[in-house]
């Protein structure tokens, strides 16, 4: 609880215990400013408990007893295999209780921040209230998160359902899970479920992946649909509902100039449904009208330097839209505090941010996608190159995917799209590249370990130059070189 009518003047003020504000008050703390952070649930946030954390670690499971599937290959057969989910269960709270002392308030307090338990709200543009304690600060940082959507569908609220923060509590493996939701989200979920013994039907009512690059996208698709994850895209579910022991969606169909028996109902049986329909921002417990916030349902208003409309209070993380992954807050977190503490000016550039799907084959991106690059330059050249030229790729069995990245014509690099194994690795030197501006040229000269998958990038770097080989000109000078001894 927060300290009986205390009153605390600090230079900053982080609100919310989450990957940016922990990264936020940790780097203040660092510069011998005085911070107080503020969480009104646990230490870590959703991405400790009930986000990234628990999902990879549940992933990961089910990795291995995929792995134990599709070994023949390598001569690797199983002479006995099943799921304990009891198991795996305990896997997942081991990996949360080796990560939590990381984001401890007791590590936080020895770094020098005044942590307070409790909710807080503004009282006005320079004051924030935790039950009985007033925190006065200089600047103020918002880095409240996300939670899921709740969509309107008719039924729902009387029939029991999953979000992503609460599928990791499940005492047993569903037997057919119903995914409402078929981005991130409910593709690295459905796949996770799937390879742990559930049938697994996913809904959506646009294109499945419809922010990610289409070509890349449609590898990891096909992927799932593969191993039996079965995704059912346009439509739209019309109703929810519990019947005894079973939970059925109802799918309104539509009719269709070109069908005309496609009117009516379909319904999909299944023993649990998981909602994975998007997050909106955490702020309806702050009254950010007393402080001057501007904000809508979906983010508080920020400006490039991530100052919101009171000038002495920042937003961080998934509040402001866009980008909702830990590492993003993290970097904003940093940028921040530099705006605070240095009056550096920094301004966020999204471009260089990485985002990343954790499916199997995973899809990984930075920059721009082709469709965004074309409809910005004039000329653009587009470098690919096959995981199944690359040896790694081809003894680990693993050559289904590619990498795409796209310049302008001098070289510059606009974007790159990696779908395939290790991409969230391998994305990180592109995430570099964009970040420092720098041109094709240092990838392709790059010295890379063989075999690794990092070959694949500067393969496809390479063939930026191919082009210019085939000029007559440069054939001629290459010609007259060679001649010159």
């Amino acid at each position: 609880m927060a300290e009986e009518n205390s009153e605390l003047s600090p230079e900053i003020c982080v609100i919310g215990a989450g990957p940016g504000g922990l990264a936020a008050a940790a780097a203040a703390a660092a510069m011998g400013v005085s911070v107080v952070l503020i969480e009104k649930g646990r230490m870590g946030g959703q991405s400790l408990y009930a986000g990234s954390v628990p999902a990879r670690a549940l992933q990961a499971a089910a990795g291995h007893a995929n792995a134990l599937r599709v070994g023949a290959p390598f001569g690797v057969r199983s002479v006995r295999s099943g799921i304990d989910f009891a198991a795996v269960n305990a896997h997942v709270r081991r990996a949360i209780e080796a990560v939590a002392p990381q984001d401890s308030s007791e590590r936080f307090k020895g770094l020098g921040v005044r942590v307070i338990a409790g909710a807080a709200r503004f009282k006005d543009s320079g004051t924030v209230t935790v039950g009985a304690a007033t925190v006065r600060a200089r600047h103020f940082i918002i880095a409240t998160g996300s939670t899921p959507i709740i969509p309107p569908i008719p039924g729902l609220a009387d029939t029991p359902y999953l979000t992503p923060e609460t599928a990791f509590d499940l005492a047993d493996c569903p037997r057919h899970l119903l995914i409402l939701g078929a981005g991130r989200t409910g593709l690295e979920l459905g796949q996770t479920f799937r390879r742990l013994g559930s049938e697994v039907t996913i809904f959506e009512m646009e294109r499945p992946l419809r922010h990610e690059d289409r070509e890349c996208a449609a590898i990891v698709l096909d992927a799932l649909g593969d191993e039996g994850v079965r995704l059912r895209s346009g439509v739209q579910i019309a109703q929810v509902r519990r019947v005894l022991a079973r939970i059925q969606a109802v799918i309104a169909r539509p009719t269709r100039p070109d069908d005309a028996g496609s009117a009516g109902e379909e319904v999909v049986e299944g023993s649990h449904v998981l909602l994975a329909a998007g997050r909106r921002p955490n702020i309806g417990d702050l009254d950010l009208d007393a402080a001057g916030i501007r904000y809508d349902q979906n983010r508080i208003v920020v400006d490039p330097r991530l100052r919101t409309t009171n000038k002495n209070v920042y937003a961080i993380g998934d509040v402001i839209g866009g980008l909702k992954y830990a590492h993003a807050a993290s970097h904003h977190a940093g940028l921040v505090v530099r705006n605070v503490l240095f009056r550096q000016s920094m301004a966020v550039d999204s471009r260089a941010i990485p985002r990343v799907i954790f499916t199997d084959p995973e899809l990984a991106q930075v920059g721009l996608l082709e469709d965004e690059a074309r409809a910005r330059a004039k000329n653009i050249r587009i470098l690919r190159w096959p995981y199944r030229e690359n040896d790694r790729a081809l003894t680990a069995g693993a050559a289904n995917g590619h990498i795409k990245v796209i310049t302008n014509d001098k070289g510059g690099i606009l974007g790159a799209s990696i779908v395939g194994a290790q991409a969230g690795e391998g994305i990180a030197t592109w995430a570099l590249a964009i970040g420092q501006k720098l041109n094709i040229g240092a990838l392709a000269g790059v010295v890379v370990p063989y075999p690794t998958y990092g070959e694949v990038g500067k393969r496809a770097a390479i063939t930026y130059f191919m082009r210019g080989l085939t000029n007559t000109r440069v054939r001629r000078i290459m010609g007259w070189l060679r001649r010159r001894g």
